[in-house]
Order: structure tokens, then C-alpha cells, then sequence
């Protein structure tokens, strides 16, 4: 890790959490936590997340790797345009809305602080089709990937509590800066860069969900 020697700074908006509730999506229910509103009040903060968030589908959402996940405000201006009209904090299914930063500036294992919680870039967002439901408009996963405004999610090294009016610190910053948007691009775009996956499968500190993913890629890919 390479210790930054002045920390960057970025407010925090919101903070958000959310239950499980039932929607309908193609005339079937289905069950989600995506729907997240922000609280006034501090938080407490564990490995599992944020006390009081809920995740419907525990397979694909929630654990270790995705305790926390992080939207970037700046990428809603573009959203409430394509959708026609405004959208609250937490519309992405977030539980910290961050303003001031981009993946192109954020890399997987770069460390933070915010309150008194620690934690880590483990991967970026991978948005499922329950975005589509909340906002009623199918493409709305893949245009979120494709345009690589995904947000990210934090492990967290220590917990602690987020008070509201806490700033997301940048404290160390990964030696290898591979950022949030390189991971995308890989996993998404340029689906046979072998180079690019060794790359990102160094990262030690890359989520074991996509440690999984791109391992079986580059098997797949050398057996050609």
C-alpha cells in the first residue's frame, strides 16, 4: 500500500438503508432490499454492513466482500435526465451517497475512512435486474454498466459508527492502482484481455466473487 501523504476528501450526502420489500417485475413478485432511504441519525456499522439494511437475495448482495455499497452522486444528473425525472438519495440501491469522485479515480484495495469505520475497495457494482423493477425501465442495468457509472462496494476492515455529516477519507491508496473503472472495463468490455485479468487477479485484495469469475475466464481463455 502506498500511505497518501495528504487525504482526499469527499462528502457524504447520504447515508441509506432499506428492508426487504416485494415489488413485481414481468408479472412475477419478487423479493428486494434495493429500495434504501436515509437515515438522521448515526449508524452502526459491521463486516455484514449497516445495522438495520436489509438484502433480499444473500447469494448475489450482502456479505464480507459487499458490506457497504457506494454511489457517486455526480452520475444522477445523467440518470434523471434518461429517466425524466428527479431522483432521492439511495435511488441506486446505495448505502452511501459520495459526491466529488469517480471510478476512474478509485481502485480496488484503496483504503477509507469515514466516521469511525475503515474499509476497503473490494469490487466495483455489478447492477441486477432490480434496478430495472425500481425504476421501471429494463435496460437501465446494462446502461449503467455499459456507461461504467457503477459505483463500488467497501469491506469493512473496522467497524465502528457513521455519524450523518461524516466525510468519506481516502487513507491509503493501492500500489497497484488498478481503478474501479479498469475493473469494469475487464469484466464487461474487453472480455478477452488476458493480460487484463492477470492484472486484476494480482490485486490480492479483489473480492473472492470476482477472483472466481475472471479465474474460470482465463482457464476458459488458455484452453483455446
Amino acid at each position: 500500500m502506498e500511505q497518501l501523504t495528504v487525504e482526499s476528501v469527499f462528502p457524504v450526502l447520504s447515508v441509506n438503508v432499506g428492508k426487504v420489500w416485494t415489488g413485481t417485475y414481468k408479472g412475477k413478485e419478487a423479493a428486494s432490499g434495493i429500495t434504501k432511504k436515509p437515515v438522521e441519525h448515526s449508524i452502526c456499522v459491521t463486516e455484514l454492513g449497516l445495522a438495520g439494511d436489509e438484502q433480499a437475495d444473500l447469494v448475489h448482495h450482502g456479505g464480507p466482500d459487499k458490506a457497504i455499497c457506494v454511489y457517486i452522486y455526480d452520475h444522477y444528473a445523467h440518470w434523471e435526465r434518461m429517466l425524466n425525472h428527479s431522483l432521492p438519495y439511495g435511488a441506486f440501491g446505495e448505502n452511501l451517497t459520495v459526491s466529488g469522485m469517480s471510478e476512474r479515480d478509485i481502485h480496488i484495495g484503496d483504503i477509507f475512512r469515514i466516521g469511525s469505520v475503515v474499509a476497503q475497495v473490494s469490487q466495483p457494482r455489478q447492477p441486477c435486474w432490480k434496478l430495472a423493477m425500481k425504476w421501471g425501465l429494463d435496460e437501465l442495468p446494462l446502461l449503467v454498466t455499459e456507461t461504467g457509472a457503477t459505483g463500488f462496494y467497501f469491506r469493512v476492515l473496522e467497524p465502528g459508527k457513521i455519524e450523518i455529516g461524516d466525510d468519506l477519507q481516502l487513507a491509503q491508496v493501492h500500489s497497484a492502482r488498478l481503478t474501479v473503472d479498469e475493473a469494469n472495463r475487464v469484466m464487461h468490455k474487453d472480455k478477452t484481455d488476458e493480460e487484463g485479468i492477470r492484472r486484476l487477479l494480482d490485486v490480492a485484495e479483489l473480492s473472492a466473487s470476482w477472483v472466481k469469475t475472471l479465474t474460470s475466464r482465463l482457464n476458459r481463455l488458455q484452453e483455446k
